[in-house]
């Protein structure tokens, strides 16, 4: 299994989103991401096992709240609750000789009170709905949980592993999940089902007697489905018939004035209809005739008062500003007095007094219609409403014409349809042949279903007897066959307890072998430990000092065990072949320098072709970096804003030019 990428999108003090390329080569097969406390990498290992195993992911910051709170506590603090957080997970896995690539991602969002949370999958890069919907049952299949637990852990936690009955547990897992004795197991399951399921049916006598009834059966329902397949053939026959007859009839129908005569009421409302909107289209041509309208009769008449109101509205008005103009031209002509010469004044007033003279005229016009303002605005308007009226009456004609052009077109084809009497025979032969035509139909559909179910009958009929030969067959060699199986499922079980035994002891004593060798490999005393034994009934692991003496675990100093727990780990990796990633939170926190010595230069480049480190800068410091150097295919920092309080993933690792900025 390899890791390719990790993404997460406002998930815990991660905002936005936050890439990690995880993948190594040959010879460089460490990740190191570095970050102080507070920063994320719990955060981040927490990450891999939530988008892994949901609910059942053992996260350190979960602790005994319930999912729904945990999910809801990881959504970072800026971000929208109702967008949520996201992790997607990539990675390569081989199935059945084949590599398979992953994309999982895990999604959830809150919508007031409730959470909604969503797993999508893409295998090689395509959705696979089955796969999603069944994701907790499918990564089990993948990578157990158990297992994936020992491989994603907290260097400091780990140190539990020392303990006998813990190591046992986790010993007995590993060796029939992660090492396949299980499977051993499962096949001797198997073989002893099978043989539980052998026995002989009954007696040969019962099966011939079986199958002769069968057949017999067999024989009359095969008459039944001729017989109502007769029925069919014969109803299709007078329902042929019976439609050209009904065609027929239609069609003397038809020719007679059947559709006009159907169609009569139809008709008789429509020219009702028609008269009674004529009726209302010639009141309401009476109505405008007793308005106005008539005054376009004296079209003359109406033009002299239209200028003769115009005329006495004029005198009037010059009439009542006579007095205010003899009052300006006076005050005019004194202020003009001294600015202009005798000659031009007196031009000037004889101009004045000529227009008073003509006002005065104007305003002596003889007042014939004495109208009062309304007045005026009335005669003024009614040319207005004149054509309105015009225009009106002009559209009520046009409309009157059209309804009554459709009641003479209705009152032809009324004209046309044929008397009751006269069509009332055509009437009764075409009812007469529809209810034939029905009966008919409704008859061929009973013969139809009872045909279908004698066909039905007589095929499983049909498949019953075929089974009974085929289990009189079967009879005669049954019980050869089932002493066979018996026999060589005892057999089988036997060498499949005894591979089981000698599997299980070779991968206890390859695992006791690797552990041990991997913890004189990272411990600083060399004759602390001089063997190591697990036993195969309780998987108990026993720890053996040079005198030959068990040596209690807890003699061990913190440091001591946490190496254990990590040489049990590997051990574990190294015996499976290493096909799982190591993910390591806190790998050096207990550890003296020489420890950490050893971890950094005999575990960390070969626990496993993918092991990613969450360190602090005081774990993996700028020596340790110098001589982990060759081994890492990528370095990150984890930035933390303590303004914001929120995490940044930058490139680069301290000490190096990638992240001299968070130095």
């Amino acid at each position: 299994m390899l890791l390719r990428n990790i993404t997460l999108h406002d998930f815990g003090a991660y905002r936005g989103e936050q890439s990690l390329d995880l993948t190594t080569t040959p010879g460089r097969p460490i990740v190191l991401i570095g970050g102080m406390n507070g920063c994320g990498k719990t955060t981040l290992l927490d990450a891999l096992q939530l988008v892994l195993y949901g609910p059942r992911a053992r996260c350190s910051g979960r602790g005994n709240r319930p999912y729904e709170t945990y999910l809801r506590e990881c959504i970072n603090r800026q971000a929208d609750p109702a967008t949520g957080a996201e992790i997607e997970l990539e990675f390569a896995i081989t199935v059945e000789g084949e590599e398979r690539v992953y994309k999982v991602c895990r999604k959830w969002a809150t919508s007031g009170k409730t959470l909604h949370e969503y797993v999508n999958v893409l295998v090689d890069g395509n959705f696979s709905k089955a796969i999603s919907e069944n994701w907790a049952d499918h990564v089990e299949d993948l990578l157990p949980l158990e297992i994936g637990s020992l491989f994603f852990f907290d260097g400091e936690k780990i140190e539990s592993l020392a303990d006998p009955d813990r190591a046992s547990a986790v010993i007995e897992s590993a060796v029939h999940s992660l090492l396949g004795v299980n499977t051993v197991q499962q096949l001797r399951t198997d073989l002893l089902a099978l043989q539980r399921r052998q026995k002989l049916t009954g007696e040969e006598q019962e099966t011939v007697a079986h199958i002769r009834a069968l057949e017999a059966r067999h024989d009359t329902i095969q008459e039944e489905v001729d017989a109502t397949n007769a029925r069919v053939a014969e109803l299709r026959s007078r329902l042929d018939a019976a439609k050209v007859v009904l065609d027929n009839a239609e069609y003397s129908f038809q020719q007679d004035g059947g559709e006009l005569y159907e169609r009569r009421r139809e008709l008789e409302n429509r020219r009702k209809d028609v008269a009674k909107a004529l009726a209302a289209t010639e009141a309401a041509l009476v109505d405008l005739a007793a308005g106005p309208l008539p005054l376009l009769l004296v079209g003359d008449q109406l033009n002299a008062a239209h200028k003769q109101a115009i005329a006495e509205q004029q005198a009037d008005e010059s009439a009542q500003i006579l007095g205010v103009l003899a009052d300006r031209d006076g005050d005019i002509l004194d202020r003009l007095n001294g600015l202009l010469s005798t000659d031009d004044l007196q031009v000037f007033r004889a101009h004045l007094e000529r227009d008073r003279s003509e006002r005065e005229l104007a305003g002596s016009a003889e007042r014939i219609l004495e109208l009062t303002p309304d007045g005026y605005a009335q005669l003024a308007g009614i040319d207005q409403v004149l054509a309105h009226e015009l225009r009106r009456g002009r559209e009520l004609r046009a409309q009157a014409a059209e309804q009554a052009a459709t009641a003479e077109a209705l009152d032809r084809q009324l004209a046309g349809v044929p008397d009751e009497k006269q069509i009332a025979t055509r009437i009764a032969e075409r009812e007469q042949a529809l209810r034939r035509v029905h009966q008919l139909e409704a008859d061929l559909d009973s013969a139809l279903a009872a045909h279908s179910t004698s066909k039905g009958r007589r095929e499983a009929l049909t498949a019953e007897l075929q089974r009974a030969h085929e289990a009189r067959v079967k009879t005669l060699v049954k019980a050869e066959e089932v002493a066979r199986v018996i026999a060589y499922c005892d057999r089988q079980r036997a060498v499949l307890d005894k591979f089981g035994a000698a599997l299980l002891n070779r991968h206890i004593n390859r695992l006791e072998v690797a552990v041990l060798d991997s913890f004189s490999k990272l411990m600083r005393k060399r004759g602390l430990v001089s063997d190591l034994r697990i036993d195969t009934d309780r998987y108990r692991l026993t720890l053996i000092d040079t005198d030959g003496e068990a040596l209690d675990p807890g003699r061990l100093s913190a440091g001591e065990r946490q190496l254990l727990a990590v040489s049990l780990v590997w051990g574990l990796a190294r015996v499976a072949g290493n096909w799982l990633p190591s993910v390591i939170d806190t790998p050096l926190g207990r550890l003296d320098s020489r420890h950490r010595e050893h971890l950094v230069d005999r575990y960390f480049p070969h626990a496993s072709h993918q092991v990613l480190l969450l360190s602090t800068d005081e774990e993996i410091d700028e020596r340790l970096l110098g001589r982990l150097k060759s081994s890492l295919a990528h370095t990150y920092t984890l930035v933390h804003d303590d303004t914001t309080f929120t995490t940044s993933v930058q490139p680069g690792y301290w000490w190096t030019s990638g992240a001299a900025h968070v130095a």
